[in-house]
């Protein structure tokens, strides 16, 4: 619940700090006093996006802290998650908004996302506005409503839980069907390029020595010419380099035994002598092997000539590269063949999840079907309770085409308000003051079904007065029971079921205009309930009648 709400420069309030009762507190004070300002500022403790156009005129920026007894409501897993730090007793929140745009919160000290600022704000306070009656003719509201009276947020999170696994199966088949479809249309291109590499079954290293094997075929002659040169140079027979070197050699060693230095000479004329003779014998054998051969040099340039073409073709420039781009087209050939298997197991694994999904959903459908009798028979009775003696209310449920997160169902409320009036929804039907009453008794049921800790009505009572404003008071009050209850209102009749009242005004000063709020007294009470029974002049007897609707109120019990 509500203990306290400060605020600290926040539109039209300096400073504002409120003690809150666990009972029935009623808001009251004229239009345009700022009742909308103080639940606006509760608002952004509880998630709403900031604005710096919300702080107060000439000041840096605006404080909005709320204290919540959070003793009933098992929220330490939450705070857990979150890594917060958590006291079984209290939670303290807190805003701050600045002026350059920055906003910045806060849970018991420790700086949270707004994101779960609005999470943690959604397990603490429901704030029931005049525009949210509107959302009486949702659909989905209206499942809601069937879901939490009927009990059912395990059901749900189970065939939720079971939807998503579906959905995401689903996706992935369909995303891999429209892949096979896609690669289908490519394979026979893929194909066409894997075999017309593979057919050339080309070998690392083999466009060097074909190009290299080309060269010297088509020099053949010049190099058969420059080798002969060579071996004749070597060992013809007029001033032959080996005959030299030899003679050179066996001079060298002829003086050695009186010219020891001339050994060393020796061995290296005799080693080059060694040397040069191997250089005529390969030189020899080159030349009988190199010989013009036109089939080969045929061969060779349409040889290189495939491999030009495929690497023109995949603009590439090596050998190398090309047997990477067949292994890659090989790899993707057969991802093409085993796709059809993938898609083959995960159809069986859709229609699997599919069949769970379904037994979920029908399983949360027949709950909520056995849940409506006995909501339409409470919130009928709470009807003719509120004035309408002939209201008839039906939850009616038609199946979807295709389930989606929320189930199989759609929920429509059904309603008439006089016997001679067919049901038809409640959006067709039903008037504003109606709709009122519809949502108290709603809230009224949910609040018995929950365990949130505070609810807060902005002028439920839109479109009701006397008698019916009396009542709906005390279903209010009556609501306490399970929870705190505060309600801003423009009439009498519930301002007098309060436990306790708070009264918002205006007051203008030279340089600007504020608003306050203020706890009233038993007195007070009595002139702000006569103000609002007889308007700006208070009259004796409206003052007498205030005092009559503030007489003894039946007790309530106590909350544990």
């Amino acid at each position: 619940m509500l203990k306290s709400l400060s605020i600290q420069n926040y539109a039209l309030i300096d400073s504002l700090n409120i003690d809150f009762d666990k009972g029935f507190s009623v808001i009251t004070g004229e239009t345009g006093a700022g009742k909308s300002i103080i639940l606006g500022a509760l608002s952004l403790i509880l998630g709403q996006r900031a604005e710096n156009r919300y702080i107060k005129q000439n000041e840096d920026k605006c404080t909005i802290e709320g204290v919540f007894d959070i003793s009933r409501y098992n929220l330490q897993a939450l705070f857990n998650e979150k890594e917060w730090e958590y006291d079984a007793v209290e939670c303290i929140v807190r805003r701050e908004i600045w002026t350059n745009g920055k906003s910045r919160a806060f849970v018991n000290d420790s700086p949270v996302y707004l994101n779960d600022l609005k999470e943690l704000g959604g397990r603490l306070i429901d704030i029931h506005s005049q525009h949210q009656n509107l959302s009486l003719n949702d659909n989905l509201f209206q499942l809601n409503v069937l879901d939490v009276l009927a009990q059912l947020k395990s059901e749900k999170e189970e065939y939720q839980l079971s939807f998503r696994e579906y959905q995401t199966a689903r996706n992935l088949l369909l995303e891999l069907q429209e892949q096979s479809q896609k690669n289908k249309e490519e394979q026979d291109y893929f194909l066409f390029q894997f075999n017309a590499i593979s057919e050339a079954k080309l070998q690392n290293g083999e466009q060097e020595d074909l190009e290299t094997e080309l060269e010297t075929i088509t020099h053949a002659e010049e190099i058969k010419s420059s080798l002969f040169t060579v071996t004749g140079s070597l060992s013809g027979e007029d001033d032959a380099v080996e005959q030299k070197l030899k003679s050179v050699t066996e001079t060298l060693k002829n003086i050695q035994h009186v010219f020891p230095k001339a050994a060393e000479l020796a061995q290296r004329t005799e080693s080059a002598y060694i040397d040069l003779k191997d250089v005529r014998i390969e030189a020899e054998k080159y030349f009988e092997e190199i010989d013009f051969n036109a089939e080969r040099q045929q061969f060779v340039e349409n040889r290189l000539s495939v491999i030009y073409d495929l690497q023109k073709k995949h603009s590439v420039k090596s050998v190398e590269e090309l047997l990477e781009i067949q292994e890659q087209l090989d790899e993707k050939l057969q991802n093409i063949t085993s796709l059809d298997e993938k898609i083959e197991q995960l159809e069986k694994e859709v229609s699997d999840k599919q069949k769970l999904m379904l037994q979920k959903a029908e399983a949360l459908s027949q709950k909520r079907k056995r849940a409506t009798q006995p909501m339409e028979k409470q919130l009928t009775e709470k009807l003719v309770y509120l004035g309408m003696p002939n209201a008839r209310f039906k939850c009616d449920i038609t199946e979807k085409n295709n389930p989606d997160i929320t189930g199989k169902d759609t929920v429509n409320f059904l309603f008439s308000a006089n016997k001679n009036t067919a049901m038809l929804p409640v959006s067709q039907i039903a008037s504003g003051g109606e709709i009122s009453r519809l949502m108290l008794c709603l809230k009224s049921m949910i609040a018995g079904a929950t365990a949130l800790p505070t609810i807060i009505f902005d002028e439920i009572d839109t479109g009701t007065s006397g008698e019916i404003a009396d009542k709906m008071g005390t279903i209010m009050r009556e609501m306490t029971h399970d929870m705190q209850v505060i309600t801003i209102t423009h009439l009498p009749q519930i301002a007098a079921k309060g436990s306790e009242h708070f009264r918002v005004y205006k007051e203008d000063t030279a340089e600007s205009t504020a608003t306050y709020m203020c706890k009233l007294s038993e007195n007070e009470r009595v002139s702000e309930i006569a103000r609002m029974l007889s308007g700006a002049e208070v009259s004796a007897q409206a003052v007498e009648n205030a005092k009559v609707m503030l007489g003894p109120s039946p007790a309530l019990p106590v909350r544990e």
